[in-house]
Formats: C-alpha cells, sequence, structure tokens
C-alpha cells in the first residue's frame, strides 16, 4: 500500500478494513485499537479467541509507512498469518516471517523486500529476534510499532510461560522509540498486570472485550477406566461424522495412543506434537486446514494462530495445567459464530499427576503452578454455572441467566439446597481466623480437622473451630466456591491464592440475603493400574456364558483340541459382557485377536448374534472399539527378538524384566492370536520325546491347570519348563 492511500485512508480505517479485507464493520474493539496505534499509543488488547485480535495489528501495519514487527511464538502460527495476508494481498512481499525453518534463498528474498520498503508485516519469533543479524536488519529500516501476539507468555502467571518472553522489551529498545501493542486470548488481572510491567508498559491504553463466547458449550465428564473413556470419544465423535475437531492431551504418548486409537476405528486422525518434525506438523496442519483430517490429536503446541472457523468440538482427555489454557484451547471452536462443544475429561489423579511433575522446580513456580491447578480443579469440581465460573476467574461479572443453558451445569442441573445459614456460618469461620488462609486450611478448620497448620495455628482452639462437622469437605469447599464468585471472598493472587473476608462479605453478614447451591461433584479418583487392569466381569451374562462354554466344548471336540486352546474363560466371560457380532468386534475381545477370531469365532458370533436377537437384547455398547493387539513396543521387541532366535534370557535381559514376567508377556501375545515359535529354546534343556510328552498330556487334559500339570508329572519339569511346553502348544494349536 502507497503512502499517499495511506495518508487518504489514515483517518478512516473503515475504508482500509473495505478495500484490504472486505469487512463492512468492525467488531467489537477493533476500531478503537487500530486508531489508537495509528496515533502512535502503547495499546494492550485482551479479546477471547475468534474476536479478530490479528487484524488489530494487521490493518494499522497495511496504513502505516515502514514495517511492524510482530512477535509470536509459534512457527505454525507466523505460516498461517502470513498465507492469511498474502490471500488479500496482491504481493507476496506484504507479510513475511523470520524463523529458523527458512532456507537461506527464502531469507536473502524476506531481506531484500524488507530493505525495498515493500514489507509490511514481520513476523518474528523472540529467538531470533535477540540474534545479533536480526537486530542489525532492523535497525536498517523504518518499524511502524512492534505488537507481541500471544503476550500471556510473557507472565509467569500466564499458562504458557516462555522466559525469552521476558527479554522483549529490551531487546524492542534496541529497535527506537516505537509503538508497543500486546495482544492475548487470557489474561486475568495479574497476568494482565505482569504483561504491562514487564513491557514498560502501564500508562498503556488497555481495550478489554467480553470473555464470554457464547456459542460454546461446555461439559464435564468423569475420566473413567480407559477402554471406557476411548469408547466415549469415539461414539462421540462418530455422532458429529466429518465434523472438525481437536483433542488435547498433556503427553505425546497420549496423543500418539488416542490418534492411533481413532484412526482404527474409521476416524480420519492425526497425531500433532512437538516430538514430529517440523514438515510432519506442517503436513499436518495443512491436511486439518484442508479438510484431509478431521480430528487433530495434540499437545498444547498445536492451534496457536490456526485460522480454522469450523472445528466444532473441541476435547481434553487430560485435565489442563490452568483455566487460562483451557480457555485459549477450547476458544478454537466456533470461530464462525455456529455452535462448538467443548468436553473435558476429569480425573482428580490428573490433577495429583500435575503436582508431581512440579516437585523438582523451584518453591514459588511450584506454588503459582499449584494455584493455577487448584482453580482448574475447582472449575471441573463445581456444579454452579461454568461459564460463570470461568468468567470470574478472568474478572467479568456474569448472571448465569445468560447461559442459556450452553453448559451440562445450566442444562442439567442438579438439585439445589438452601444454603444461607452456611454461608454465613462460612464468612464468620474466615473471620475468625483473622488473616489470609488458603482454602484447605479453612475448610479443614471448619470441619475440625486437627492437622498440624490447624494446631501450629492454634486455631482449634477457636469457638469456631469444626461448626460444620456435619457436613463434609466437598460440601463446604462447594459454598466457599460459591462466595467466592458472589464477591464475599478476596483472593489474594501475589500470595497464592490466600483467601480473606472481603468488603462485600462484611455487608452480607450484616444483611444476609438467601442463597442456593447444587454441591459439587466428587469425582472417583482412577489409577492408571485401574485403566489397565479393568474387565467388568460384573455385568457378565451368566445364561450366554454357560451357553458359549457348551459351544466352546462342542467346537473343541471338531477341531480335535481341549477346550482351553479354542478360547479362555476370560474371554467367554468378555464375550457375555459384549455381546460381539461381527469378526471385528470379536477380535476386540480380551484375549482373542484376528487371528483366533478368524480360525475359531464364527459359530461364536453367530451363535451370539441370534441369542441377543431371540432375547431382544440392547447390546451395551453401540461403539465397539478396534485396537491394536500388538501395538505395545515391548510385544513388538519380544516378537521380532524370537523370530531372530534371540535367547529367552536374553530378552528378559535387554527388557529390565524378570523371566517370569516375559514369560506372562508371552502368554499375552500368543493369548491374541500370535504364533511363536519357542522350540530354538525349549531344545537346549529338553530333547523333542519330552517336549512331546507334554504336548500330549495338554491335547488330552481338559484342565488348563498347571499346577495339575505338575502333580501330574510328580516334579520332572519345572514351572518355567511347562509354562513355555503350554505356551508353544498353545501357539501350535490355537494361533
Amino acid at each position: 500500500m502507497t503512502n499517499a492511500l495511506a495518508e487518504e485512508t489514515m483517518l478512516d480505517p473503515k475504508k482500509t478494513l473495505k478495500e484490504f479485507f472486505g469487512f463492512d464493520n468492525f467488531k467489537g474493539n477493533q476500531e478503537e485499537v487500530v486508531k489508537s496505534i495509528l496515533r502512535g499509543e502503547d495499546c494492550f488488547v485482551i479479546m477471547p479467541t475468534g474476536a479478530g485480535k490479528s487484524l488489530c495489528y494487521q490493518l494499522p501495519a497495511l496504513m502505516m509507512p515502514g514495517t511492524a514487527i510482530v512477535i509470536s511464538p509459534l512457527i505454525a502460527l507466523m505460516k498461517n498469518q502470513v498465507d492469511n495476508i498474502r490471500g488479500f494481498s496482491a504481493n507476496n512481499a506484504t507479510a513475511h516471517f523470520l524463523n529458523s525453518s527458512l532456507s537461506k534463498s527464502d531469507l536473502n528474498k524476506v531481506v531484500e523486500d524488507m530493505l525495498a520498503e515493500n514489507t509490511k508485516l514481520l513476523y518474528v519469533a523472540p529467538e531470533t529476534l535477540k540474534k545479533d543479524e536480526t537486530l542489525e536488519l532492523l535497525s536498517q529500516i523504518k518499524i511502524s510499532f512492534v505488537a507481541v501476539d500471544e503476550a500471556h507468555c510473557i507472565s509467569e502467571w500466564g499458562h504458557d510461560f516462555r522466559p525469552e518472553y521476558r527479554r522483549i522489551r529490551q531487546m524492542v529498545k534496541t529497535l527506537g522509540d516505537v509503538p508497543i501493542m500486546a495482544l492475548t486470548a487470557t489474561a486475568t488481572p495479574k497476568v494482565q498486570i505482569d504483561i504491562q510491567k514487564n513491557l514498560g508498559m502501564l500508562d498503556s491504553t488497555v481495550y478489554k472485550s467480553s470473555f464470554n463466547r457464547p456459542n460454546l458449550y461446555y461439559e464435564v465428564r468423569a475420566k473413567g477406566r480407559k477402554d471406557q473413556v476411548h469408547k466415549d470419544i469415539v461414539g462421540y465423535i462418530k455422532n458429529r461424522s466429518s465434523k472438525s475437531g481437536i483433542i488435547y492431551c498433556l503427553s505425546r504418548k497420549k496423543v500418539e495412543e488416542i490418534a492411533e486409537m481413532l484412526a482404527m476405528n474409521g476416524i480420519k486422525a492425526m497425531p500433532y506434537h512437538a516430538g514430529l518434525d517440523a514438515k510432519t506438523r506442517a503436513k499436518t496442519q495443512d491436511a486439518f486446514l484442508m479438510e484431509d483430517c478431521d480430528v487433530i490429536v495434540a499437545t498444547i503446541a498445536f492451534g496457536m494462530g490456526i485460522d480454522k472457523p469450523d472445528v466444532r468440538f473441541v476435547i481434553h482427555y487430560d485435565v489442563p495445567k490452568s483455566l487460562e489454557g483451557y480457555y485459549q484451547e477450547t476458544g478454537r471452536g466456533g470461530r464462525d459464530g455456529i455452535q462448538g462443544d467443548c468436553l473435558l475429561f476429569y480425573n482428580p489423579n490428573d490433577i495429583e499427576k500435575l503436582e508431581k511433575f512440579m516437585k523438582d522446580k523451584p518453591v514459588a513456580e511450584q506454588e503459582i503452578g499449584g494455584l493455577l491447578i487448584a482453580e482448574t480443579a475447582a472449575f471441573a469440581e463445581s456444579s454452579q454455572c461454568r461459564r460463570k465460573l470461568l468468567l470470574h476467574y478472568f474478572g467479568e461479572a456474569f448472571d448465569e441467566k445468560n447461559c442459556h443453558d450452553m453448559c451440562d451445569n445450566c442444562a442439567h442441573p442438579k438439585p439445589k439446597q438452601d444454603v444461607t445459614n452456611e454461608i454465613i456460618l462460612a464468612l464468620e469461620s474466615l473471620q475468625s481466623l483473622k488473616g489470609e488462609f488458603g482454602m484447605t486450611h479453612i475448610v479443614n478448620f471448619v470441619v475440625g480437622k486437627k492437622i498440624d497448620s490447624i494446631k501450629d495455628y492454634q486455631h482449634d482452639k477457636l469457638p469456631k473451630f469444626a461448626c460444620g462437622k456435619d457436613r463434609d469437605k466437598v460440601f463446604w469447599k462447594s459454598v466457599y466456591r460459591l462466595a467466592l464468585i458472589s464477591g464475599y471472598l478476596n483472593k489474594n493472587i501475589e500470595k497464592y491464592g490466600l483467601l480473606s473476608l472481603s468488603e462485600a462479605g462484611e455487608a452480607y453478614l450484616k444483611n444476609p440475603v438467601k442463597h442456593e447451591m447444587a454441591v459439587d461433584v466428587e469425582f472417583e479418583n482412577v489409577s492408571e493400574d485401574d485403566f489397565e487392569s479393568f474387565r467388568m466381569e460384573s455385568i457378565c451374562d451368566e445364561e450366554l456364558f454357560a451357553h458359549l462354554k457348551d459351544l466352546r466344548k462342542k467346537v473343541a471336540k471338531e477341531k480335535a483340541l481341549p477346550p482351553y486352546v479354542i478360547f479362555q474363560d476370560p474371554s467367554l466371560e468378555d464375550m457375555a459382557t459384549k455381546y460381539p457380532v461381527t469378526l471385528d468386534e470379536l477380535a476386540n475381545i480380551n484375549g482373542v485377536g484376528r487371528n483366533k477370531a478368524t480360525k475359531f469365532g464364527q459359530a461364536f458370533i453367530d451363535y451370539i448374534a441370534k441369542f441377543v436377537k431371540d432375547n431382544q437384547i440392547e447390546r451395551p455398547q453401540d461403539i465397539v472399539l478396534k485396537g491394536n493387539a500388538e501395538k505395545s513396543a515391548k510385544k513388538v521387541n519380544i516378537i521380532l527378538n524370537i523370530d531372530k532366535k534371540v535367547d529367552l534370557m536374553e530378552i528378559a535381559k535387554q527388557l529390565g524384566i524378570e523371566f517370569n514376567a516375559l514369560v506372562e508377556e508371552l502368554e499375552q501375545i500368543i493369548n491374541t492370536g500370535t504364533k511363536l515359535n519357542l522350540r530354538y529354546f525349549l531344545n537346549q534343556f529338553l530333547d523333542e520325546e519330552l517336549q512331546e510328552e507334554v504336548k500330549d498330556y495338554f491335547r488330552n487334559t481338559e484342565e488348563d491347570d498347571l499346577d495339575a500339570a505338575m502333580k501330574h508329572f510328580g516334579g520332572e519339569y519345572t514351572l518355567e519348563e511347562l509354562q513355555l511346553l503350554r505356551i508353544q502348544f498353545l501357539s501350535d494349536m490355537g494361533n
């Protein structure tokens, strides 16, 4: 854009808005922000995701002489923004990015366009900005202003703190006296002040838009055992067929696992995390934008600045580290104004894991992180309007009547009870402590727990101690959270969230009004061990189980094999629980696998299908998950080593496990239908005649009992020898 055009439109940004972007009107505070930076003022822009933050710096950059420097945290974000601007511009030189992904020729082109004054927007990472060669280049051009995007990265209280961002102010100073614009989609009052202090812009104009995203539906579900959560996710996505969505996980391993599980169940899903090379990440991002992929499973690295308006759902498989992170990640849904669904799976065990991850960090960082995690837990456990809680966190008042049933707690409210007297008691109890204390301490005081911290302060001597002992901790936490969002309590962020009575709380005690409340949800704490070991024994259809045992005996007789070689009892129990009626479904039954399903399964699925129809059974699952029986890296390693005829003792040593643990792994492998040849190992200490003797025993007994075998052979073989021979027998006969 020429300087003449800039001068012509300086007083009327709407003209440039229409001419360049094709929009007739600004949204929210956009016009005020643009005019502020055009006047050379520093400004701080707090806008929710999808409200149009990018335009706030793109438009004035096009109108002003010189180049605007946009400091941005992610290469993916830069590329997306540059592609977007170039889509509107007739000249690709209008926008460039400068980062480590550029080839030498690309870098030369950027420098050439900037020195020729053809570039209006230059996106740069803080790591690149601090380099001497970058500062030398920028010293040769006119800079219109500096925009710091994703400015929450500056604050240690933000959800994505990056130390490099703390040095931005000193780097900007070397560029001269230019206006600064800081932009973020998530800033609590504490984060806001932290950003302004660090950038030296305490006197800047603050433009804060409402954080309410009325088209987003917030829901929290209990995160139970892994197989059930996976089934929930598959069903949830299949009910939104061909819709775009993002699933966030905290670890790369979990990202890979969920993406694989979805792909195996017919969902076009791809993983995205920092462990993938840049080319793969770019390809994945493009596939999502071009709708060749419906679902991205990602760590929080994905989504920042991804301008995809039609993301219809955002799922958090793991609890986020902060409400800022949760808000920004959910904000990537429904940017087109149409409903977006935000589903969070919550398990207190995840909170405990997050807290453990911080144990080696400095004490101050642990306390900050602990408070952020506690806020997230409070949001998940609350029975109050989720929108009200979220907006209160960002310093914004909200009447839950305006939620319009766009959160699970408003759409499906839990029964409420009058808690006016309890709020009075809660406030009086806190008042009696004469100071600021954490939620845990206050609740322990009210219920009468004589823990060390209570005794250290001698709070157990106060008259109000144990005044609420007739109610549990969950109830009193609910009451204090209600008092907090009602304004009756102050939370001292500087002191890591300590609570005290506010002026409004003192006024309430003098003139109380009625309050009703639903008690917060107490979620079951499910451990990883529970995830892995769960088997639905309690809901097995005993009648079907008995019929399947008869059928197994019949099939075994036809095949001239012991019944346990066909399918073992745990597999029949799982069939009598899940009612598989296709070979695909049967292959996913505990201890079956693809090979066994194909070899023995047809008679079983035919029988189960008839049983379901005759008894008008509504199968308990609409989705039968398909899984990869050999997806474990350990199992793959074992199979490959056995194929290479590596000594079993050596395999156990390589894996760092005991020999009996290796034998258990071998049993699991053959139970999924995989064939193993252990003869190279068995032949070292048992001649073929002895091996055949044991095989004959297993062939002719109907008891799958190693103790009985030990007794039969009178100690002639060790337990490990019999286990290995039994594994080889089952592999030969059943797989």
